[in-house]
C-alpha cells in the first residue's frame, strides 16, 4: 500500500485520543514531519525520473550524431575516391577523431544515465526502508497503547499477559 503524505496528515484525525494518550500536538507535529518528508521523497522521485528521461534522450540525441559521424565517414571515403593521398590522410584523421569523440560522448551519456538509474534504485531503497522505519514506530505506537488501555482498564490479567515495551520508563 502506498503511503502518501496526505495520508499522514489525514491521519492525525482519525486516532482515537484517549485521557492519558501521548501529547496531541507532539504527535500532529510529529505526523506533519513524517508527512513533509515524505513529500520531499515522493518530489526526489520525481524529479529523478524526469533526470532519467531527459538524460535518454539526450542518449538518443547521442546516438543520432553518432548515425550522422557514420554518415560523414561514408563522404569522406566518396571524397578519397576522387583525391586520393591528400583526402585520405585528412579523412583518416578526421574519421579517428569523429569515433573518439562519438565514443566519449556516447560513454558519457550512458555512465549519466547508469548513475541516474543507480540514485533511483537507491532512493527506492532508502525509500523501502523508511517506510519499514515508521511501521516498526507505528507498531510500537500501538502496543504502548495496548499496555496503557490494560493498565486503565485496571485489568491486571492483561497487564502482566501484556509486557510494557518500556519496562524502564517509570509510571508518573
Amino acid at each position: 500500500m502506498d503511503l502518501t503524505p496526505l495520508d499522514v496528515r489525514k491521519k492525525k484525525d482519525d486516532l482515537r485520543r484517549t485521557v492519558r494518550g501521548y501529547d496531541p500536538g507532539q504527535v500532529d507535529a510529529f505526523l506533519d514531519l513524517v508527512a513533509d518528508r515524505l513529500e520531499a521523497v515522493v518530489q526526489e522521485e520525481v524529479r529523478l525520473k524526469e533526470q532519467v528521461t531527459l538524460l535518454r534522450e539526450r542518449l538518443g540525441g547521442f546516438e543520432e550524431r553518432e548515425r550522422a559521424l557514420n554518415e560523414a565517414l561514408i563522404a569522406a571515403q566518396e571524397l578519397r575516391e576522387e583525391a586520393r593521398l591528400q583526402a585520405e590522410k585528412q579523412a583518416g584523421l578526421r574519421i579517428q577523431e569523429a569515433d573518439q569523440q562519438a565514443e566519449k560522448l556516447v560513454s558519457e551519456a550512458r555512465r549519466s544515465a547508469e548513475d541516474s538509474e543507480r540514485a533511483l534504485a537507491d532512493l527506492h531503497a532508502r525509500r523501502a526502508s523508511y517506510l519499514r522505519g515508521m511501521r516498526s514506530l507505528l507498531d510500537r505506537f500501538l502496543a504502548e497503547v495496548s499496555y496503557e488501555e490494560a493498565r486503565l482498564e485496571g485489568s491486571p490479567e492483561v497487564a502482566l499477559e501484556t509486557e510494557a515495551p518500556d519496562d524502564s520508563e517509570e509510571d508518573e
